[in-house]
């Protein structure tokens, strides 16, 4: 029952909301934000159990899909969308999807989270294999829009994840991998895109950054495959290029330009002092990772 669930439970230490100052009302959501941090903290190991079978997905050429409704639908197409600048993802290989449509982005769409077939549209439209990964998000853990997703996903054979702000959510008996994060009930009895919003957002970065880490997209802490499509990003990619090689910014900018705005070849290029045709052939056989690239071939 809806009323049993934590998220729906009123806040003992917030049920004079309406009777704080601005500074205690501030003061009160950073207390209850703080709980978020722990919360995630004790549920490191199912995080990290899906985040290797997200990348063992990818590396198979599978895709990963995040889908929800309303804040749940909104995050993952937010965190996707992020991932093709960042990483210079394939505009498929990280894609949120929304009960609803894109409409729903800024409109509810009455009725759709409580379909248990729209989610299973949405992926036969996007042709949904077993070398997909799909992780169905949902604060209360138990929308039927994420949970006939789930079970179709594992009809075609893909893998399963489940992200929710409950225990014992009903989601997890639809997922190979399951993550339960409680931080206790809302600020605001109900409003889950509070704590529980906040909690999705920062399961998602660790997500799709450690899977983009763990897929060659990052040297050090760069993000060596960002995409400048934009001035802002271009001096960016030259300055991680200055971070990683400390050539001065004239350098950067010369090899920079004359390696396509490939940040990772003109990294290479640098620190190898290889050819243009060299470097590209050392990422290669690398998969794309500079660290292994740029090692003598006896320390690989």
């Amino acid at each position: 029952m809806l009323e049993n669930l934590t998220t729906e439970k009123r806040n003992e230490s917030t049920q004079n909301l309406d009777r704080l100052s601005v500074k205690q009302t501030i003061e009160k959501m950073n207390q209850e934000d703080q709980k978020v941090i722990e919360a995630i903290g004790r549920k490191t190991e199912s995080i990290e159990n899906l985040i290797e079978n997200v990348v063992l997905s990818i590396k198979r050429g599978g895709r990963l899909f995040y889908f929800g409704a309303g804040t749940s639908g909104r995050l993952g197409i937010l965190d996707a969308a992020e991932c093709i600048p960042t990483f210079s993802i394939e505009g498929e290989m990280v894609q949120g999807i929304i009960a609803g449509g894109e409409s729903a982005m800024t409109v509810a769409v009455e009725g759709a989270e409580d379909s248990l077939t729209l989610a299973v549209e949405d992926f036969k439209e996007r042709q949904l294999t077993a070398k997909d990964f799909v992780l169905g998000i949902s604060a209360s853990g138990r929308t039927p829009y994420v949970i006939g997703g789930l079970k179709y996903a594992a009809e075609v054979g893909a893998t399963t994840g489940a992200l929710s702000c409950n225990e014992g959510a009903e989601i997890s008996q639809f997922a190979q991998y399951p993550i339960e994060i409680s931080a206790g009930p809302e600020v605001l009895t109900g409003s889950t895109r509070l704590k529980s919003g906040t909690i999705q957002k920062l399961v998602l970065n660790m997500i799709s950054t450690i899977s983009m880490v763990q897929l060659g997209k990052v040297f050090g802490n760069l993000m060596v495959d960002v995409k400048p499509t934009n001035e802002k990003l271009v001096e960016r990619a030259k300055g991680i290029i200055m971070d990683a090689t400390g050539v001065s910014k004239e350098e950067a900018t010369y090899y920079f330009e004359d390696s396509d705005q490939l940040v990772k070849l003109a990294i290479v290029r640098i620190l190898t002092g290889a050819s243009k045709e060299v470097a590209i052939r050392l990422l290669q056989e690398n998969n794309g990772f500079i660290r292994q690239a740029i090692e003598p071939q006896g320390d690989k």
